[in-house]
């Protein structure tokens, strides 16, 4: 891969106003860490166009370049950037100093390639839920990407990160048992599933007898009511007997 400079300029102004004058010329304010101390922080104002080439490169903000203020070169990478939601411009970039002997801590994004067998033959939905994954490793091992096939993968199967192989020199900081992708079943069919069992549900409990207190009860005045009417009955041919 090519060497990547890009050229900062110091920066001693800061405010709204001063950003603004920043971006009509061109640039964009920055600042650099890496120092031991806050006081460290550089200050800087860099071409958007540089920082935006990248971006769009293959390994992204986790790209190792150089950046060169007063005539020195530092070895960085992107630690934050802010970008206009709607129009995509670039409006601030903070770039991290590293040592190419130290670990250091970043995150890496994840990739899913393949159709799942749980999607092409058992008609579920991949849910992609993790997408990135922190590691600790040098800069000069930091990956591109982690890309995953996730083709093997059936219905109501999970991928967690313990799933992974990692490089020989990147440890993995996310926990094992996070979940990076699934295969579930669709909310419409959970839905319907959910709505045939209730519809089930009340067709057997309208088939069954009445069989509760109330059904007791009815039960019990209905034999209150008879046997009323046979003691009626022996009263009035007792009575009938005496008066003969």
């Amino acid at each position: 891969m090519p060497e990547i400079v890009v050229a900062a300029e110091p920066r001693t102004e800061t405010g709204k106003n001063v950003n603004r004058r920043l971006r009509a010329a061109d640039r964009i304010p920055g600042v650099i860490y890496g120092g031991k101390a806050k006081a460290d922080a550089q200050p800087v104002s860099v071409s958007p166009k540089e920082v935006l080439q990248i971006l769009r490169s293959a390994s992204g903000e986790n790209t190792l370049f150089d950046i060169e203020l007063k005539g020195t070169r530092r070895k960085v990478i992107l630690k934050e950037f802010q970008v206009q939601p709607v129009s995509g411009e670039l409006l601030h970039a903070d770039f991290f100093e590293v040592a190419l002997d130290k670990l250091i801590e970043v995150k890496v994004h994840v990739e899913l390639v393949g159709t799942p067998v749980g999607v092409k033959n058992q008609g579920g939905l991949l849910d992609f839920v993790t997408r990135e994954l922190e590691i600790e490793c040098l800069p000069t091992d930091i990956p591109d990407r982690f890309t995953v096939d996730v083709s093997g993968l059936e219905l109501n199967k999970h991928l967690r990160v313990s799933d992974l192989e990692m490089p020989e020199k990147v440890r993995c900081l996310t926990d094992d048992d996070v979940v990076i992708a699934h295969v579930v079943v669709p909310r419409a069919a959970v839905a319907e599933a959910e709505e045939g069992e209730a519809a089930e549900g009340e067709a057997a409990a309208a088939a069954e007898p009445e069989t509760d207190e109330k059904g007791d009860e009815k039960g019990d005045k209905k034999a209150d009511k008879k046997a009323d009417r046979k003691g009626d009955k022996k009263a009035d041919k007792k009575a009938d007997r005496k008066e003969e």
